[in-house]
């Protein structure tokens, strides 16, 4: 079992940043990949971006490329999304995902296991 808490959504301008945080506890030597989600009113789920916990391979949708971009602190089990140049359309609940054991499937299609509570991230224009 882990839980995950997303922190760091709120309201921003059009052009402004986000840092969003997911803080893992817990299990958390069982996780082997991270994921973030977001989900707009009205639409599907959409994978944003993701770390392979081995070896910290990092890939992102094609929607965010170049504005977003993941890290993480082993230590403290969390992972970061920092979101800059933010656009209306990235209007969202924000989840982060985690999901255990060895993972050799792309991190954007595998199933997770653990869901946090989302945050909002809302933007202006």
């Amino acid at each position: 079992q882990v839980q995950l808490v997303e922190s760091g959504g709120g309201l921003v301008q059009a052009g402004g940043s986000l840092r969003l945080s997911c803080a893992a506890s817990g299990r958390t030597f069982s996780i082997g990949a991270m994921g973030w989600f977001r989900q707009a009113p009205g639409k599907e789920r959409e994978f944003v971006g993701g770390i392979r916990w081995s070896g910290a391979s990092i890939v992102y949708a094609d929607s965010v490329k170049g504005r977003f971009t993941i890290s993480r602190d082993n230590a403290k089990s969390t992972v970061y999304l920092q979101m800059n140049s933010l656009k209306p359309e990235d209007t969202a609940v924000y989840y982060c995902a985690a999901k255990f054991g060895n993972i050799v499937a792309p991190i954007s299609r595998i199933r997770y296991d653990y869901w946090g509570q989302g945050t909002q991230v809302t933007v202006s224009s």
